[in-house]
């Protein structure tokens, strides 16, 4: 099981921690990841496009010309997809873009991206956040004493106001919830930070009374049954 320094805010360390192995010590699912994300992001589209038909394009109630005799083709409507100011064939209209993924993969993906995350040594862990008040001076302050360059993903605790509204103005961070955490944050961001509250462990730690937030792994329990 790896382990990692768990780091105080002004850079210092503060002991260390183990990665629990199943959550950060995988073998990387690249095809399972990239199904995942492509499904996370095609769900975001807001998949209001929307063109007109002919019958929906204003005008061409009348036909153009005769059918026959006058060594044109034949036309029935100004408003046909052919003609400038007609209708668009076969063109977008509002629709959902979701897709459907299997629990499973959603999980493995998180995993497999923790796992790549760890295995380049981008998971920090702090000791906790010691805002006093809301201030991004002093959230800049702690991301340089720790190290971290880049674009970040914090995973912070919902009831840490200060935290949240610390991190709020930097471009650069992204500040999530244990409940929120998912693989495209993870992958799209360069370090992902954890609080020793926040750290996610499987279902064997969660009798322990200190164990920090338990993600399930809902693939063993469902074998066992």
């Amino acid at each position: 099981m790896a382990q990692v320094d768990v780091r105080s805010q002004t850079g210092g360390t503060a002991g260390s921690v183990d990665l629990d192995d199943a959550l950060f010590g995988i073998e990387p699912n690249v095809a399972v990841m990239h199904q995942v994300v492509t499904a996370q992001l095609a769900a975001r589209r807001s998949g209001t496009q929307s063109t007109l038909t002919r019958a929906e394009a204003r005008g061409g109630g009348a036909k153009p010309w005769a059918q026959k005799g006058t060594g044109r083709s034949r036309q029935g409507s100004i408003r046909s997809p052919q003609w400038r100011g007609g209708g668009v064939a076969l063109g977008p209209k509002p629709r959902s873009y979701a897709q459907k993924t299997p629990k499973k993969m959603v999980r493995l993906a998180l995993r497999s991206a923790l796992s790549d995350r760890a295995s380049e040594g981008k998971v920090v862990v702090v000791d906790g956040w010691a805002f006093e008040s809301p201030r991004t001076k002093d959230a800049v302050a702690a991301l340089t004493a720790l190290g971290i360059e880049g674009r970040v993903l914090v995973v912070a605790e919902r009831s840490d106001e200060n935290t949240w509204k610390s991190f709020a103005n930097l471009p650069q961070v992204h500040v999530l919830s244990p409940g929120e955490l998912n693989a495209y944050d993870v992958l799209v961001n360069d370090h992902v930070v954890f609080t020793t509250a926040t750290l996610p462990v499987t279902a064997p730690a969660a009798s322990q009374a200190s164990a920090p937030p338990v993600v399930v792994d809902e693939d063993e329990a469902g074998e066992e049954e």
